[in-house]
C-alpha cells in the first residue's frame, strides 16, 4: 500500500443539507482534529449490507485549528452503498475515521490557476479557491458545472469569494458544456485542478490531451468515479480457473473475485494506480471504464480493465486476471 492508514473514533457532529441531494456532515475526532492540506480527504469506516466497506470523501474547505472536519456527500441513486450509509447517519452517530491524507496536492509553483469543480466534486475544490485568494500573487479562475442551481452547494461562498472569476454553468439551462472553451482560459503556464463526474473528466481529459498544453498540468482527485451506465449484474468467466463468478450491481469485480478466493493485486481502489487490471479475453454489451489510469485510447481496444471501479453493462465478461503465483 501506499499509506497505511491509522484509523480512530469520531463522532457526528452536525448534519445538514446544502444542496438537492448534498448533505453537509461535521464530524469531531475523539483526539485532536489533525492539521491537513487542500484537496485532502478521509477514509471513513461504512457497513454496505452489513459488510465493513471503505469509502473516501474529501474535505471541505481550508484547516481551521479546532474546528471540526467537514466532509459534503451526494445521494446517488446508482451508489454502491456509501452514500446512502452516510446519508443515514444522525448528529451523534459514531465514526472510525482515517487520518487526512492528501492525494491531491495543490502546488504553489506558478501564477496561473484553472479550478473546474462538476457537481459534489466542489469539495476539494473549494479549498483550493479559498486557498488561491489568500494568496495575492496568484491569478484564479474557477469552473464550476452542474446540472441546475439547486444541486450545486456553495455557489453563493463562490460568487462573494471569487467574484468575475467564476463562471457557472447549469445544464438545465445552459446545456452540454463545450470543454474545448478551457483552453482559452489557459496559457503555458497554468494549471489546471479538476474533480467531478466520470463524464466531465473523460472529457476535459481528452480536450486536454489533445491540446497543445502540458499534460502534466492537468491534475485531478477521483474516488473510484461513477460510470457512463447504472451499475448491473453480471457474469465474469475466468477459463484458467475454470470458475464462474457473479458480480452483483452493488458490488465490484475486485470485490467479487476476493470473496471466492481468486486473488488479483491492487492498492488504491480507486481506478488510478492500475495495479489490478486485468486481461479481457472475450465480453458482450459494453465495458464501462471507470479509471483514470489508461488512456482514452486504450479504453477503446477493451483489452484491458481495472478490477477495482471499471464494470461491464448489458452483458458478461471473460478474464484472465494475469496472477502467476
Amino acid at each position: 500500500m501506499r499509506y497505511r492508514n491509522t484509523w480512530e473514533d469520531a463522532v457526528v457532529s452536525k448534519m445538514e443539507k446544502v444542496a438537492d441531494n448534498v448533505m453537509q456532515i461535521q464530524i469531531i475526532p475523539a483526539g485532536d482534529t489533525a492539521a491537513f492540506t487542500v484537496g485532502s480527504h478521509l477514509d471513513i469506516a461504512v457497513l454496505i449490507n452489513d459488510l465493513p466497506e471503505i469509502r473516501s470523501y474529501s474535505l471541505v474547505g481550508r484547516y481551521g485549528s479546532n474546528k471540526p472536519y467537514t466532509i459534503a456527500v451526494k445521494r446517488l441513486p446508482a451508489s454502491r452503498g456509501g452514500s446512502k450509509y452516510m446519508w443515514g447517519l444522525k448528529e451523534g452517530s459514531k465514526l472510525r475515521i482515517s487520518q487526512p491524507t492528501n492525494h491531491f496536492e495543490l502546488s504553489f509553483n506558478t501564477s496561473n490557476y484553472l479550478l473546474i469543480a462538476g457537481g459534489i466534486g466542489i469539495t476539494p475544490i473549494l479549498g483550493m479557491a479559498e486557498e488561491l485568494m489568500a494568496k495575492t500573487d496568484k491569478n484564479v479562475r474557477m469552473l464550476y458545472l452542474g446540472r441546475s442551481a439547486q444541486e450545486m452547494p456553495y455557489i453563493e461562498a463562490l460568487q462573494k469569494l471569487l467574484g468575475q472569476r467564476l463562471t457557472v454553468h447549469y445544464s438545465d439551462i445552459d446545456g452540454f458544456f463545450d470543454t474545448s472553451k478551457i483552453l482559452n482560459l489557459c496559457d503555458i503556464e497554468t494549471q489546471v485542478y479538476l474533480c467531478g463526474p466520470i463524464g466531465l473528466m473523460n472529457a476535459v481529459r481528452k480536450t486536454w490531451e489533445n491540446g497543445p498544453l502540458n499534460n502534466q498540468n492537468l491534475r485531478f482527485e477521483t474516488f473510484g468515479a461513477s460510470g457512463l451506465f447504472a451499475p448491473q449484474a453480471y457474469t465474469v468467466k475466468l477459463p484458467r480457473f475454470n470458475r464462474e463468478v457473479q458480480v452483483n450491481e452493488n458490488q465490484t469485480l475486485l470485490s467479487a473475485l476476493l470473496d471466492v478466493k481468486i486473488d488479483v493485486m491492487y492498492d488504491c481502489k480507486k481506478g488510478e494506480c492500475g495495479l489490478c487490471q486485468v486481461d479481457i479475453l472475450e465480453y458482450s454489451g459494453d465495458i464501462d471504464h471507470r479509471d483514470f489510469f489508461f488512456s482514452e485510447e486504450e479504453k477503446g481496444k477493451n483489452k484491458k480493465m481495472c478490477a477495482c471501479v471499471s464494470r461491464v453493462a448489458n452483458g458478461n465478461i471473460t478474464i484472465d486476471t494475469a496472477y502467476r503465483g
